[in-house]
């Protein structure tokens, strides 16, 4: 398994910061030893993950010093990512925004405003990198977590009231952080290929532009009722005389009342010219060659408020009915970068944070960020593939041997499904058979306690 993500801490730590610039050797060196403490305590609280005075008090030397910033902590582990995407192979760049909540920290210098405008904290955007492994009958694909390959951290400020036409159109706009790594990084090399994938925030020129240019094929919900190019009239209007395509089965995620379903859904699709927008610059040039598939859910369960809706923008062909299916599996996989903020917040509990200045909480978040990668990648594989051993070989035979002294052996022996639910039992997961998979804080909580047995076992041998 191409991923790093299971090693023992200090190796994983080391392979994640030890190539940061922080103008000193001594800090990348403390960086290394902060993230491995991290690694191994998550909780969201320095005290708890650096019960010895001597390395709490050094975390937070590390933290406070303005040498020392989120974008340079964050950096080796996006390079790393980068890179890995430019094997050959199909790649996934899942894009979404969330908010960091430190609305009940009262004494907390410097945050941004977030929410309705009365919360405080930062705006997170993650892009994650996924390798498409697989795919399944349903045309669903299953994925290994490569790593982040942009995030951005960002204290929103209030739009002044007041504000001119031209002031508006000046100021950076949200729709600009889209897609945006692309100009970083580039586009993929002869041999890989990237999918972006955007929720309906991201419908905007900008980011189909950037793909266009770099070479990145795009799997964006659409919102906007688009003008369509050569005076060609409106997206909907058009949309409505597409052909069919054929149908389709979606998976649907449990929100809040209504359980999980599956979906299905009639698919229609046409290709077009989409015109270019206003900007301070003069008129942009037309999006040419984009298809549009829309999605819609037919008899929908009685109490489902909302059946399916989906109009997706792709530069992916939509003319068969694999290709369709694969489209809308392609969108249906943005629910890893959900699953991945909710490791951060729930595993790393990096919203629990107790200190008292936003340039701390910065360094902080960006190491937390790395490590909610950490144990992401062994879930996803517990359940896309349950049968499989590559998350196995990433525990190492000492931690399988605890697991199994504890548990003992499983009948089918060890796969990806029984070692993620071996190490959630040591956090409090029960394991009956209507529980379901195991959340994110007892397997965090099980993944603590089984490196520190790890750790103990070591000693005890050594001695």
């Amino acid at each position: 398994m191409d991923t790093n993500t299971l090693l023992p801490a200090g190796q994983w730590s080391q392979d994640e910061f030890g190539f940061a610039e922080l103008g000193d050797p001594r800090r990348t060196k403390r960086l290394v030893q902060v993230g491995a403490m991290l690694a191994a305590n998550p909780g969201g609280t320095l005290p708890q993950a650096f019960p010895d005075w001597a390395e709490l008090k050094g975390a937070y030397r590390l933290l406070d010093n303005p040498a020392v910033r989120y974008e340079q902590v964050l950096r080796p582990h996006l390079e790393r990512t980068r890179l890995a995407c430019c094997q050959a192979g199909e790649y996934l760049i899942i894009e979404d925004t969330t908010d960091l909540d430190y609305s009940g920290h009262p004494c907390t210098e410097g945050l941004g405003v977030i929410g309705d405008g009365r919360g405080k904290g930062f705006e997170l955007h993650s892009a994650l990198a996924v390798r498409v492994a697989g795919w399944t009958l349903e045309q669903r694909p299953e994925g290994v977590v490569v790593g982040l390959f942009g995030q951005q951290c960002r204290c929103p400020v209030p739009v002044p009231k007041g504000e001119q036409r031209r002031e508006v159109y000046q100021r950076r706009h949200k729709s600009e952080w889209w897609a945006e790594a692309f100009l970083e990084a580039g586009g993929p090399p002869e041999g890989s290929r990237w999918i972006y994938v955007a929720d309906r925030e991201s419908d905007a020129y900008e980011p189909i532009q950037i793909c266009q240019e770099q070479g990145v094929d795009f799997v964006i919900r659409g919102y906007h009722d688009r003008r369509l190019a050569d005076e060609a009239g409106r997206l909907r209007a058009a949309l409505s005389k597409a052909g069919g395509v054929g149908q389709a089965t979606v998976e649907v995620r449990a929100r809040g009342s209504e359980p999980a379903r599956t979906a299905v859904v009639e698919m229609s699709a046409l290709r077009v010219d989409l015109d270019g927008p206003w900007r301070p610059s003069g008129w942009q040039a037309p999006l040419r060659g984009v298809w549009v598939l829309e999605v819609r859910e037919k008899d929908a369960p009685e109490g489902v408020k909302e059946p399916l809706h989906w109009i997706l923008l792709t530069s992916l062909p939509c003319e068969t009915l694999t290709a369709a299916r694969r489209v809308v599996g392609y969108y249906a996989a943005r629910w890893w970068v959900e699953e991945y903020h909710k490791a951060l917040k729930s595993g790393t509990g990096v919203e629990e944070s107790q200190l008292e200045r936003e340039g701390r909480l910065r360094v902080l978040i960006a190491v937390l960020a790395v490590v909610a990668v950490r144990l992401l990648n062994t879930k996803l594989l517990a359940r896309s593939r349950p049968a499989g051993g590559e998350a196995v070989e990433s525990f190492g035979p000492q931690a399988l041997e605890l697991l199994e002294r504890r548990y003992g052996r499983p009948k089918e022996g060890w796969t990806n499904q029984s070692v993620l639910i071996a190490t959630a039992r040591l956090g409090g997961f029960l394991a009956r058979k209507h529980d379901g998979m195991p959340g994110w804080q007892t397997i965090w909580r099980g993944w603590h306690r089984l490196m520190w047995m790890c750790e103990g076992l070591d000693l005890f041998s050594r001695g």
